[in-house]
C-alpha cells in the first residue's frame, strides 16, 4: 500500500530517511467562548534536556546541546475544555541575538502526521538565518510521535501491509486490497479508537494557540510546510487577530475535495517524473536510463511497472520489490531534486534484477529505518486525513474514476486512484469537504507555490492566497523543482522570505523567482541497503 498520497514531509526529512468541521471564527478567538476562556490559564513550558527521538517519531539521535524539549497539556476534546488532557511534545533551539528577539517561530513541516521533534534539528541549517532573531520551535501534533500517537499495526504486520498490490487488477487482487484495508482500518481502532475522533486538523489548529501561549507570544509567528500550510489556514481562519509573521510553503489547495487533490498529484508526480527524465536526456550518455526521448524513459518505467507486478525482484533482507513498492521508491525521489541521482540509480539497478535502491527509497517514504521499525507517520496520515475529509468512495466509485487518474498519470494514477479507498468505512466520520481558510483582518501570510511540485501542484499556491482573503494572502512563485521552495536553497526565494520574517516586508504581490541551474548534479550518499532488514 504505498503512501505516496501524502500531503507532504519537508525534504530534508526525506533525504536525512534515507542516509476537522471547520467553526466559524469570531474574529478573536475561535468558536467557542469556553474553550478560548481555558485557553487563559495555559502555563509557560518548563524547558529541559531532549531525549533521544523514539522509534515512532522516526528515531535518530539526542539533539546537540543547543535544543530543550518541554510538554504542554491540552484537552483531548475541545468541546471539553476541563476534561481529559493529552501531551504535546516540543522542541526549541533558543535565538542567536536574545536581546532583538523577535519572540517563537512555529514550524510545522507537514504529512500530515510528521515529528517536528525529529525534522526541525534536521533542517534547522536551512533556517539559520531566522534563528538569529527567533527561538525557532517545533511540536508533535496531535496524534504523531510523542504527542498521543496513533497506533495501528506493529511492524510484521505493516511489512505485510505495504506489500500487497496497491493498484489490483483482478477480484481476486481486489479481495487482498479490500481485506488489507480492513484489518488496518480494525487495528487503528482497536489500539486507539480513544483519540481517532480528536486528531483532526482543527484540534490541531486550536493547540497552535495553545502552544502561543504557552511560548508567551502575543500572536503566532509561523512556517508551514505542505500539510502545515493547511494547519496554518485552519488557525489563521479561528484566530485571525492572532496571526504574526507567517510563511506557507508547498502550498496544499483549500479548494479540492480528497479525489481532485489525489488527481492533481498524480499529474503533479507525473510532471516531476518527466522534468527528471528531460533532464536525464539532456545530459546525454551521462545519463544511466535507457531511452532517447523523455517519453521513452518513461515508457520505460511503465515496462518495469508491469515486470514487477508481474514476477518482483530481490529487495532488502528477504523483502521484495514490488511495483507498489517500487512506484513508492520513485514518487520518494521526486520530493527533491537532490534526490534524482538515487531515482537513476535505482531505476538503472531494477533494470538489472536488483531492488535494494528503489526499495530504500519506499521504505524511507513509509517511515521504516533501517532495523525494521516504522515510525507512526503512516498511522498519523491516514487518521488526520479521515478525521478531516468527509469523502468515502466505495469500490464501484473507485474503479468508474480510475481511467481518469491513468489518464492523468500512466504511473502514479493507478496508485493514487486506489488510495481514495483509505478513509473507507473508517470509525470517525470527517468533518468537511474543504476546510475553511478566510481570515479577514489576519496580517499578511507569505504563500509560495513551486511550478515543480510533485505533490502540491503549483496552483494551490493561488488558490490558499485568494481564499485566506484580499490583504492577507501574497502570492510568490517559485519556478523549480521538487517539494517546497525555501529548503531549495533559492536566494531570491529566502531573501523575500526572511525579510518579511526578520523586517516585517512583505514581498510585492506576484513576485517571481527563477531558480539557478546548477553547474553540476549533486550526488547525495547512497543509503547502506545492504544492512536494511
Amino acid at each position: 500500500m504505498p503512501r505516496i498520497a501524502l500531503r507532504s514531509v519537508a525534504a530534508t526529512a526525506l533525504t536525512a530517511a534515507l542516509f476537522t468541521t471547520a467553526a466559524c471564527s469570531d474574529g478573536d478567538g475561535g468558536s467557542g467562548r469556553k474553550a478560548d476562556s481555558a485557553a487563559r490559564d495555559v502555563k509557560p513550558l518548563k524547558w529541559g534536556e531532549c531525549q533521544a527521538p523514539t522509534a515512532l517519531q522516526g528515531g535518530g539521535q539526542v539533539p546537540g546541546k543547543d535544543w530543550q524539549c518541554a510538554t504542554l497539556d491540552v484537552p483531548l476534546d475541545y468541546a471539553d475544555p476541563e476534561g481529559e488532557t493529552i501531551p504535546l511534545a516540543l522542541i526549541r533551539a533558543k535565538a542567536r541575538d536574545p536581546k532583538n528577539r523577535l519572540g517563537s517561530l512555529v514550524f510545522n513541516f507537514g504529512g500530515p502526521g510528521g515529528s517536528g521533534i525529529t525534522t526541525l534539528p534536521g533542517a534547522a541549517k536551512e533556517y539559520e538565518a531566522l534563528r538569529a532573531r527567533y527561538d525557532l520551535v517545533s511540536f508533535d501534533p496531535r496524534g504523531v510521535g510523542r504527542s498521543a500517537p496513533v497506533r495501528c499495526q506493529n511492524d510484521r504486520q505493516l511489512d505485510a501491509y505495504y506489500a500487497q498490490d496497491s493498484s489490483p487488477s483482478t477480484p481476486e487482487q481486489e479481495k487482498t486490497f479490500l481485506d488489507a484495508l480492513r484489518g488496518y482500518r480494525e487495528a487503528c481502532e482497536k489500539n486507539s479508537g480513544a483519540v481517532l475522533p480528536h486528531v483532526g486538523t482543527e484540534n490541531a489548529a486550536r493547540d497552535l494557540d495553545r502552544i502561543r501561549q504557552a511560548l508567551g507570544d502575543e500572536k503566532l509567528n509561523y512556517f508551514g510546510i505542505s500539510y502545515g500550510t493547511e494547519l496554518g489556514g485552519v488557525y489563521a481562519h479561528l484566530f485571525p487577530k492572532r496571526v504574526g509573521r507567517a510563511v506557507f510553503d508547498a502550498v496544499v489547495d483549500p479548494t479540492k475535495t480528497s479525489e481532485e487533490g489525489a488527481l492533481g498529484q498524480a499529474k503533479g508526480f507525473q510532471l516531476a517524473l518527466g522534468n527528471f527524465a528531460q533532464d536525464c536526456v539532456d545530459r546525454g550518455d551521462a545519463c544511466r536510463l535507457q531511452g532517447s526521448t523523455a517519453k521513452e524513459i518513461e515508457d520505460n518505467i511503465v515496462k518495469l511497472q508491469k515486470e514487477l507486478a508481474a514476477r518482483p525482484i530481490q529487495g532488502l533482507g528477504g523483502r521484495r520489490l514490488t511495483d507498489s513498492a517500487a512506484t513508492n521508491g520513485i514518487a520518494q525521489a521526486l520530493y527533491s531534486q537532490e534526490l534524482w541521482p538515487l531515482l537513476e540509480q535505482g531505476l538503472d539497478e531494477a533494470e538489472g534484477g536488483q531492488g535494494q535502491l528503489l526499495m530504500a527509497l519506499s521504505d524511507a517514504l513509509n517511515g521504516r529505518d533501517q532495523q525494521g521499525r516504522y515510525s507512526n507517520i503512516g498511522a498519523a496520515n491516514t487518521a488526520i486525513n479521515c478525521a478531516d475529509s468527509k469523502d468515502r468512495y466505495t469500490l464501484e466509485e473507485t474503479k468508474a474514476k480510475l481511467p481518469e487518474f491513468r489518464k492523468a498519470s500512466p504511473v502514479f494514477g493507478d496508485f493514487l486512484g486506489w488510495a481514495m479507498m483509505s478513509c473507507t468505512d473508517w470509525p470517525v466520520d470527517g468533518a468537511w469537504e474543504t476546510p475553511d481558510v478566510s481570515a479577514p483582518g489576519a496580517a499578511p501570510i507569505v504563500v509560495i507555490g513551486n511550478t515543480g511540485d510533485p505533490a502540491t501542484p503549483y496552483e494551490g499556491a493561488r488558490k490558499m492566497a485568494e481564499r485566506l482573503g484580499k490583504g492577507v494572502g501574497v502570492e510568490l512563485t517559485y519556478k523549480g523543482e521538487g517539494h517546497g521552495a525555501y529548503n531549495s536553497g533559492d536566494a531570491c526565494v529566502q531573501g523575500a522570505v526572511n525579510r518579511y520574517l526578520l523586517d516585517g516586508k512583505a514581498p510585492a504581490a506576484d513576485t517571481v523567482c527563477t531558480a539557478t541551474p546548477p553547474t553540476a548534479t549533486p550526488t547525495p550518499s547512497t543509503p547502506s541497503a545492504t544492512e536494511t532488514t
